[in-house]
């Protein structure tokens, strides 16, 4: 048997044909700068005009081009436009030979480097690595080239420690790191201060008061939009969670807290939120304040009861809403709540109306005797109320006034809350000492677990004390809010309101209700009684339709309004018929 050894052949072949290139080489060369400093910029520089000087002289090959990016980090091959527009058009047969510096100029990531020089390597296109005298297509095995690609790698990885080590140094010393623009602030970053902007403070302003009166961030959101106020990425549209954001931060009482975020690795570069992995540092008195310590605190029980409602399903007050009547209307008949509706939709007959939710969700014979309302009566006998009011029962205003001062003065929940903390702190005390006793021999196991049990429920029942009150906590600071502005108007000579004001109706009323049972049993759905805030425990409205008003409401004000009430009344056989009531009762009431 005798084999013959076939040569291999001199020269690049096509790998379609089978053919040796007699053509010359297209050549290019790729270029990256990770920083744009001024020493990395020249580097940059040199490296095109060495590469272009380099390929241009030589005479077995034709210049295919330079790419080159700046100032981008070799890790994450997708951010680097030339990088990928190179590989795009190797891969479509524009280039033959690609030239680099190093590997670590060509990626920093151990795999991203094997994937391309692979996908290359199966076109014939060879990647010539200068530093580590490396010729893809020459090489024999991969092994080197893995080798060097980690040692790239880990260059990369340390060199992240390394920014991050200096990072945290700078925190330490309570300088800003990774500063982004803040709404009602000017940043100067040769001197490194933050100072107000007026124009923009007011909307800050705006968003915590309007969320302290208890309008929800969707609600506040959509007034602002409204409003014509730019969001802070310069958008004429506010969205709810760019209000909350602005409730939560911190800098708006002169803090910082940086550390907020963590990158996770220096290959992926993906950011997430720091949960207690990393460091983070607070600088109390940074800066100047936008808003008061306690309107902030006062806005974060807010927020955090909010949560709450969200996480556990719980009910809580009604701070949350989307529309001035959200959760405040209430059917006299079956107490439930009334809902918004549209009437006649994509018509230009559409009107805004409120029905009674069990009607709407079960039907008429769940609740027959409820009517819907349009939006705009409910306004119209407000503002109707609210002026006679102002006009003839400025005493009646006063007292009311009177009332909710006599009930902040009594009621303060915040220290009700403060003396339960040190309550519970003792408690818990008391567990530590309990742990020591049981330690020390004193007390056997039996005896120890009986006693922290008992603490435990102890500490249960004062938190949830403490969750409740921290609803009154809210409620008393609406009440005192909208207390301020109820005066302030009062004192003004003209008290005149010319159409229905959102944030006067939130201040006064708790609730109002549509439709009443009169002593006689008769059934009224042409009734309206607004129940007017007196203090910030209420009761929860009952389902007992003789108990919807109790005994305890003290009505001071009863007319009739004379407003276009359309109903639709069933006939005996079966057929509806259009009802006009043009006359509707309005009743004022306090919550005593």
């Amino acid at each position: 048997m005798q084999v013959k050894v076939i040569k291999k052949v001199d020269g690049r072949i096509d790998r379609k044909t089978g053919n040796v290139y007699n053509e010359r080489l297209r050549v290019c060369a790729y270029c990256r700068v990770s920083t744009d400093s001024e020493e990395q910029k020249n580097s940059y520089d040199s490296q095109l005009k060495y590469y272009k000087e380099k390929i241009t002289t030589n005479s077995n090959w034709s210049f295919a081009g330079i790419y080159a990016d700046e100032a981008i980090s070799g890790t994450l091959d997708y951010k680097r436009d030339d990088f990928m527009r190179m590989i795009t058009d190797a891969l479509e047969g524009k280039i033959d030979l690609i030239m680099t510096k190093s590997i670590s100029r060509f990626a920093r990531n151990t795999v991203d480097t094997l994937k391309y020089v692979r996908k290359l390597k199966e076109r014939n296109i060879a990647i010539i690595f200068e530093e580590e005298n490396i010729n893809t297509l020459e090489m024999a095995g991969e092994l080197l080239l893995t080798i060097l690609s980690s040692i790239a790698q880990q260059e990369s990885e340390n060199i992240s420690t390394h920014v991050k080590l200096g990072l945290k140094m700078k925190m330490e010393r309570g300088e800003l790191v990774g500063f982004n623009n803040c709404l009602g602030y000017r940043y100067d970053y040769k001197t490194n201060t933050m100072s107000i902007n007026e124009e923009e403070a007011e909307i800050v302003k705006y968003v915590f008061r309007r969320y302290c009166e208890g309008a929800g961030s969707t609600v506040i959101a959509r007034e602002l939009s409204e409003l014509g106020h730019k969001s802070p990425k310069g958008e004429n549209t506010w969205s709810e969670s760019t209000v909350r954001g602005i409730i939560r931060n911190e800098k708006y009482i002169g803090n910082v807290l940086m550390g907020k975020t963590y990158t996770l690795d220096p290959i992926s570069h993906k950011r997430v939120t720091n949960m207690g992995e990393e460091d983070k540092y607070y600088i109390e008195e940074h800066h100047e304040p936008i808003i008061p310590l306690e309107v902030y605190e006062k806005a974060q029980y807010i927020l955090n009861s909010r949560r709450v409602t969200r996480e556990t399903g719980r009910k809580g007050s009604n701070y949350s809403r989307m529309y001035p009547f959200s959760s405040m209307l209430y059917c006299g008949f079956c107490g439930e709540h009334y809902v918004r509706k549209n009437l006649y939709p994509h018509t230009n007959y559409s009107q805004r109306a409120w029905q009674c939710m069990k009607y709407v969700k079960k039907g008429k014979r769940f609740c027959p005797d409820s009517k819907i309302l349009k939006e705009e009566i409910i306004e119209n006998c407000f503002v109707e109320a609210y002026r006679i009011l102002t006009n003839d029962n400025k005493e009646i205003i006063k007292n009311f006034i009177d009332k909710i001062d006599d009930i902040l003065a009594q009621n303060n929940a915040k220290s009700i809350i403060e003396k339960l903390e040190l309550e519970k702190q003792n408690l818990e005390d008391k567990q530590n000492k309990l742990l020591n006793l049981v330690l020390d021999g004193t007390i056997d196991k039996e005896m120890y677990a009986s006693r922290k049990d008992e603490l435990n429920k102890k500490i249960k029942k004062i938190e949830k004390q403490q969750e409740e009150l921290s609803r009154d906590v809210e409620d008393e600071a609406i009440m005192n809010s909208g207390r301020n502005k109820i005066k302030a108007f009062f004192e003004e000579e003209d008290l005149r309101l010319e159409e229905f004001d959102e944030e006067i109706f939130e201040a006064l009323v708790h609730k109002a209700i549509i439709g009443e049972v009169k002593d006689n049993g008769e059934k009224d759905p042409y009734v309206i009684n607004f129940v007017f805030k007196s203090g910030f425990e209420y009761d929860k409205i009952k389902a007992k339709t003789d108990s919807l008003i109790s005994s305890e409401e003290v009505l001071i004000l009863k007319f009739d309004s004379f407003q276009n009430f359309v109903s639709f009344e069933k006939q005996p056989d079966g057929s509806l018929q259009k009802k006009l009531k043009t006359k509707i009762t309005v009743k004022v009431t306090l919550n005593n």
